[in-house]
């Protein structure tokens, strides 16, 4: 009887598989299969994503000319073929499912074939004999359309980019024939990109039946991939991860201001099915798979959609540190196009609201476009009281009126609430031990309060910009008493969800989002370059090489308009008057020079205290930077090409660069030392697009032609007095 039944569902799959296969999509040329023309870092990709059938309508084929992902579609879905097409290397080495889940405490793959004997390659005839698994979810269906819309990517600030991605996205649903699963429909969605080598790729559950289901793991992503090392003996942990892709989730937090480091889900594992691998224990790193390692823990009740965590998959084409992170900023400008905005703010600190009025028309006098009242200010966000919401109102409507933008600080983590509303700790039963020590839950009483309080200050006070301090840091919350969450298994994922949910309603809105936690995927725009509080409690002249050391250690993933530095203005974690650059007309060499390389380096900077300038000189210094700036904004919110890091012995800078502009490159140099340095620069200028010559100019003057060798470099005579800056337009 049973096997009855499963016959004939497996003629159902074929009859749905071959309905299916009538769908209008374009059949794959396999004899136009050559490699990318041209540098999609440095030129427009013409060939636009779409899904082709294969000619015998067996696989489906995601192929936009720069990465090709291939799906075999019956007996069951499975990738049989991923394959770089910047280097014509293939990145599969093994079929695996297509996703897998937890459900109710028991494991299911979601898709996937079997048979491959040898796992160190996959050689296309082999699939035909591949077969699937009874208990595996199976194809029901799938569809193609064009790539939705993902957040607002407009903004009333000065961007870069403010469309969003096109693309195709390819949906595969699933379905179960066992009757415990009966309802739930699992579907693994495909976004492929035009002009950049990325696949987006996530899962969805709709629970269509009566019934609830625990989900208490989601693996979105599967893959058995080509091995980055052959190592006799070592573990995972010691050995390289495969670089032919970059990998990146919207589930990353930890207040690290790096990615890499605040990543919650990529997981590389050894494959004990590879067992002609080098690695004598089977230990090798190359089966990838992503999911967070708590949760998601939910009740997924009738009626609801579980979405799961995004993965971004980046196919890379070199090692070379400059070449990579420029791919992810290409990235992250298409994918999040909120985050190329950029305005120019100052951090107020405030004792009243006379002080807050005086500093929006020093912001109006000076061209800057935002006042943010920074933290220690005398305003508190958290009061929605009335006579507050009022005051606050018409702040924002007198900075609106000057043209300027306004912004509010607040803190949520690393503060202690109550022993009702605070994460309580699964060791120890008690509160205490969260990442900051003592911290609220996002899901407790006061969580979900500090969320409906933020919505109605920026509801009513018309704000622009929230400065979110300590957001959601991913503590777990054993708590059954909070409303937000269950329990500990589902308390990391609910409070992901309603930072995620606030964020995505403040990006609604426009409000311009800076945060210190990993959520750009989510509409924040703006983190830390990554920085020591305490560091700006030194002199001046050390704070000057130590912001340049931070500017080049933070641009190597982030384009410049992601990151933010610092200015004290007055004094910060002690210091004295060393530290400090009030009185501002005392020392305007320091003011200046900090202006210029944060300017200078497309980053802005918090200029922290109570005013911008204090003398008409001071005014006018302020002033000239900042248009300086706005002339050559588009080019110095461009990639950095790093070209050396201060170390102040020598001269040290960067190199903006953006092929698509008048201006191609911009060059800032700065001595440190106290004699004058002369050096002939070799300028890397392969990223400005130019490959014969080029026209460079120091600051206003004339341009000199220069000849560009065969690694398009040129050599640039360069001469800095002692303790001064100097910069260069490359057209």
């Amino acid at each position: 009887m049973n096997r009855r039944f499963y016959l004939l569902l497996a003629c159902c799959a074929l009859s749905v598989y071959s309905l299916r296969a009538q769908q209008a999509l374009p059949v794959f040329d396999e004899a136009d299969n050559r490699p990318v023309p041209k540098d999609w870092l440095v030129n427009t990709v013409a060939t636009k994503a779409n899904v082709y059938y294969s000619a015998d309508k067996k696989e489906l084929i995601l192929d936009n000319g720069l990465i090709e992902r291939r799906f075999r579609l019956g007996p069951n879905v499975a990738c049989i073929d991923y394959k770089n097409k910047l280097t014509g290397q293939q990145l599969l080495r093994a079929v695996k499912p297509e996703a897998g889940v937890v459900i109710n405490g028991v494991s299911y793959n979601v898709g996937g074939l079997y048979g491959q004997k040898e796992n160190a390659y996959l050689l296309p005839e082999w699939v035909d004999s591949f077969v699937k698994r009874d208990n595996d979810f199976a194809l029901a269906t799938y569809t193609v359309t064009a790539l939705p819309a993902y957040l607002k990517p407009q903004t009333k600030f000065w961007a870069t980019n403010t469309q969003s991605p096109t693309g195709k996205l390819l949906n595969f649903t699933y379905q179960s024939h066992l009757p415990e699963l009966k309802g739930l429909d699992i579907t693994v969605h495909y976004a492929l990109y035009d002009g950049i080598p990325l696949i987006e790729k996530w899962i969805s559950i709709e629970n269509k039946s009566a019934n609830t289901f625990r989900i208490n793991r989601v693996v979105n992503e599967i893959l058995g991939m080509v091995e980055e090392e052959s190592a006799v003996v070592g573990t995972p942990d010691q050995m390289s991860k495969p670089n032919g892709l970059y990998i990146e989730t919207d589930y990353a937090f930890n207040n690290a201001m790096r990615y890499n480091l605040s990543d919650q889900t990529t997981h590389w594992k050894a494959d004990k099915s590879y067992t002609s691998q080098v690695n004598y224990d089977l230990k090798t790193p190359c089966l990838l798979e992503v999911y967070p390692e708590n949760g998601p823990g939910i009740d997924l009740q009738p009626k609801e959609t579980f979405t799961s965590v995004k993965t971004y998959e980046l196919a890379m084409d070199s090692y070379d540190r400059q070449r990579r992170g420029m791919a992810i900023q290409k990235m992250y400008r298409t994918i999040a196009p909120w985050t190329t905005a950029n305005p120019i703010f100052m951090h107020l600190v405030s004792k009243n609201d006379k002080e807050v009025y005086n500093a929006i028309d020093q912001c109006a006098a000076t061209g800057y476009e935002a006042l943010i009242l920074s933290f220690g200010s005398h305003i508190n966000m958290e009061d929605t009281t009335a006579r507050n919401l009022a005051r606050c109102a018409a702040i924002a409507a007198y900075a609106h009126n000057k043209g300027i933008k306004v912004g509010i600080y607040s803190l949520f983590s690393s503060r202690r609430i109550s022993e009702d509303d605070d994460v309580i700790n699964p060791k120890t039963g008690k509160t205490g031990g969260a990442f900051f020590g003592n911290a609220p839950c996002f899901g407790s009483k006061w969580g979900l309060a500090y969320r409906d309080k933020t919505k109605q200050f920026f509801t009513a006070t018309h704000f622009d910009i929230w400065e979110n301090d300590g957001p959601y840091p991913g503590d777990l919350c054993a708590s059954t008493k909070h409303p937000g969450h269950k329990d500990v298994e589902d308390s990391q994922w609910r409070q992901i969800e309603i930072q995620k949910e606030l964020y995505h309603w403040l990006n609604a809105r426009n409000v311009y989002i800076n945060a210190p936690d990993w959520y750009f995927l989510d509409g924040t725009n703006k983190i830390g370059l990554g920085y020591r509080e305490v560091n700006f409690s030194l002199p001046r002249s050390e704070q000057r090489i130590l912001n340049r050391q931070n500017i080049f250690d933070g641009t190597w993933d982030k384009s410049p308009s992601m990151g933010w530095g610092f200015v004290p203005l007055t004094q910060y974690q002690g210091g004295g008057k060393e530290a400090q650059l009030e009185p501002l007309a005392e020392h305007l060499k320091d003011y200046e020079q900090l202006m210029v390389q944060y300017y200078g380096a497309g980053v802005q900077a918090c200029y922290r205290g109570p005013r911008l300038y204090d003398t008409d000189e001071t005014k006018a210094v302020v002033s000239k930077v900042v248009q300086w700036y706005k002339k050559y904004r588009s080019i110095l919110n461009a990639d950095i090409v790093h070209l050396r890091r201060a170390d102040g012995r020598d001269w040290d800078g960067w190199m903006h660069v953006d092929p698509t502009l008048k201006e191609k490159g911009f060059i800032l140099l700065f001595n440190p030392t106290d004699k004058p340095i002369k050096r002939q620069i070799t300028l890397p200028l392969y990223y400005t697009g130019l490959t014969q010559i080029a026209k460079i100019r120091e600051k206003e003057n004339a341009s000199r032609i220069y000849k560009l060798n065969r690694n398009y470099e040129a050599v640039l005579p360069v001469t800095l007095e002692p303790d001064t800056y100097s910069w260069w337009v490359i057209e």
